[in-house]
């Protein structure tokens, strides 16, 4: 059996990756042979906005799609014990941001779309989440827990600006009295301060934002089309200075290539987060391919390099090397890795947040508030 290696330099010298998106094909998905119908899982659909990136090169423009889709639900169920909250929403399937690491990719294969370029340019927006939301938590049968919403998007990446379909569901969320959190790398959560502010002072929301690396360079391939590090730093900042207590993601880590988790742990402190948390990169299913080119495109000294870094964070084995894996789902392990690098990750992490304060006091949001009978609208009582 021959080992399973990441594309040669050569293979992907026509590749020419485009001002903005992360991912320069359309990396065909795990259902791609099945014969259905893009989208077909939702029939009652349009295409809302569609415009092109400017483009400084030679590549074709990318545009981007947003087609509105009638959810069906809002909340979506977790029971993995890993995983911090056990409900979440999600406004939109996909995301403009780009960037390469992320683990909700492999959702488009669902929509018979790539999780390669489609994930950041066919962009499904679920115009009637609130209400739907609204009608479930109204039901006598919710029993409230934390809710977090941008679990598997981002809740405000650039199409937020004009569905506002993020700030529907907080104020679904404030009427109900339902605490929640949320996770973003936009600063287009400072527009909604005044909504977020209201909320902290009845702790009911908490906010986390993701840096990644403090690297501007770093994160224009990484992460193209999401805020800059030195901008996100300004959001911690702005939601602290609103009371909204906050705390920052440094997700994921990616051996030799993100090196500067305890600069952004500093740097996220001084700006006001008293939280902080991390995951290692994880790349189930597609997302194992668009990593291993993404590598090659920008770090082919060091693609194989990272790649058994990575495979050894998650204890797969010759066997599982040679089929070319490089992620173990168990929860036991899936998100901080396992054995000696993960061990020497985690010290990093501990230890710098001990010598700074972070996570010295657990932000308890208040689920005693939840009133069924607000989310009908029938009156705010704060």
């Amino acid at each position: 059996m021959h080992r399973h290696e990441p594309p040669r330099t050569a293979d992907l010298a026509r590749l020419r990756a485009h001002q903005g998106p992360g991912i320069a094909t359309q990396v065909e998905h795990r259902f791609s042979r099945q014969s259905r119908s893009a989208l077909a899982m939702d029939e009652d659909q349009d295409i809302w906005w569609s415009a092109g990136d400017e483009d400084e090169g030679d590549a074709p423009p990318v545009s981007t799609q947003v087609m509105l889709e009638d959810a069906r639900s809002a909340l979506a169920s977790n029971d993995s014990p890993d995983i911090f909250f056990e409900q979440s929403v999600n406004p939109y399937r996909g995301c403009e941001h780009g960037c390469v690491y992320c683990y909700a990719r492999p959702t488009h294969s669902y929509l018979n779309l790539s999780p390669g370029l489609d994930f950041e340019t066919k962009i499904i927006a679920k115009r009637n989440i609130a209400e739907v939301l609204r009608k479930e938590l109204s039901s006598p049968s919710h029993r409230p827990s934390i809710v977090n919403i941008g679990s598997a998007t981002d809740c405000y990446q650039p199409v937020e600006r004009e569905l506002r379909l993020t700030r529907g569901v907080m104020q679904v969320m404030r009427d109900a009295r339902h605490p929640f959190s949320l996770i973003t790398k936009s600063s287009g959560v400072e527009r909604d301060l005044d909504l977020l502010g209201e909320l902290a002072g009845n702790r009911l929301v908490a906010a986390y934002v993701t840096i990644t690396t403090l690297d501007a360079k770093l994160a224009r391939i990484l992460e193209p089309r999401a805020a800059a590090p030195y901008r996100r730093l300004r959001t911690i900042r702005a939601l602290a200075q609103a009371g909204v207590p906050v705390g920052v993601s440094v997700a994921p880590q990616i051996p030799f290539i993100n090196e500067d988790m305890e600069q952004v742990l500093i740097a996220a402190s001084e700006a006001g987060a008293t939280s902080a948390f991390y995951t290692v990169l994880r790349l189930p299913w597609e997302l194992n391919d668009i990593m291993r080119e993404w590598l090659v495109q920008h770090y082919p000294d060091r693609a194989a390099r990272v790649l058994s870094r990575v495979q050894d964070l998650h204890g797969v084995n010759e066997a599982g090397r040679d089929a070319g894996l490089s992620y173990d789902s168990n929860y036991v392990s899936r998100m901080k890795g396992s054995g000696v690098w993960a061990d020497l990750l985690r010290q990093r992490f501990h230890r710098t947040c001990e010598k700074l304060g972070l996570n010295r006091e657990r932000t308890e949001l208040d689920l005693s508030q939840y009133r069924p009978a607000l989310a009908k609208g029938q009156g705010v009582l704060f």
